[in-house]
């Protein structure tokens, strides 16, 4: 991927329950993928609208800490820097949906941090749920090797985001990327270890440009609002079916963890 030129992504999004009760479905949508050392100071990129309504725009504060113009550069690196994984990382992409009409509702957006040599070394999987909460999800492997399109990194489940599903478990992500195809997946395991939802992200890459964003709002218009519509319909779904709700737990102290056997290091240092 070409970490320094803003691009599209038209991909499809799909979902699989196994059980108690299967369930599945897929849209096709388009994501924004940003270089983030481009957009702090910026009021427009390619024709994406920065921090102003416009058909289609971009928010800093629909990411990182949430704030009006923060460096979303420094928030990712600070993290980096916590694991001692800055070292290795020379560029970070954002993938995340635009605001549409000034609307965006983000299930998950990713960070992808790669070296000099365009390996991953890193990605930071920033989710929300409907509830306004956000959590993210530091992947690397603990030797800080690079990340292969073959490799499967897991994460304790520590975010609540679906009724029909317990904070509990784990997820397991995959993250195959090459300069014009992109394919993310992360799959939900039970608390048994037992596969019980399988989602996925792939795609083809194109140039942003005014052109391309013209197609991409035309051809899938409001996309975050049916993202939103679609999250709910699912919802109705799956409650016909009679599968078991639990209760929105309060969310943990600590929005930020890492996967397994990644260490921080000790705030003194």
């Amino acid at each position: 991927m070409d970490m320094m030129t803003p691009q599209l992504l038209e991909a499809t999004v799909g979902h699989r329950r196994l059980f108690p009760t299967e369930n599945q479905f897929e849209y096709r949508i388009y994501y924004l993928v940003l270089p983030v050392s481009k957009l702090a100071g910026q009021t427009n990129i390619n024709g994406l609208a920065i921090d102003c309504f416009a058909p289609l725009s971009f928010y800093h504060r629909d990411h990182g800490r949430h704030q009006d113009r923060e460096n979303l550069e420094d928030w990712a690196n600070d993290i980096l820097r916590a694991y001692e994984l800055d070292r290795f990382i020379t560029d970070i992409t954002l993938i995340t949906l635009p605001r549409v009409m000034g609307y965006t509702f983000n299930p998950v957006s990713f960070w992808i941090c790669q070296d000099s040599n365009g390996q991953i070394r890193a990605v930071l999987n920033e989710v929300n749920n409907t509830f306004g909460e956000s959590h993210t999800y530091l992947c690397a492997h603990e030797d800080n090797r690079p990340i292969k399109g073959s490799d499967w990194i897991s994460a304790e489940k520590l975010f609540h985001v679906s009724p029909f599903l317990q904070r509990s478990g784990e997820y397991c992500f995959q993250f195959n990327i090459s300069d014009h195809q992109l394919s993310i997946r992360i799959n939900y395991r039970d608390a048994d270890g037992k596969n019980q939802l399988l989602t996925s992200l792939a795609g083809n890459l194109m140039p942003m440009n005014r052109s391309n964003l013209h197609r991409m709002f035309w051809r899938y218009p409001l996309i975050t609002a049916k993202a939103i519509t679609l999250i709910h319909w699912q919802a109705i779904k799956l409650a016909l079916k009679k599968i078991g709700f639990f209760s929105r737990p309060e969310q943990l102290p600590e929005t930020l963890s890492s996967s397994k056997n990644l260490h921080r290091k000790p705030i003194d240092s």
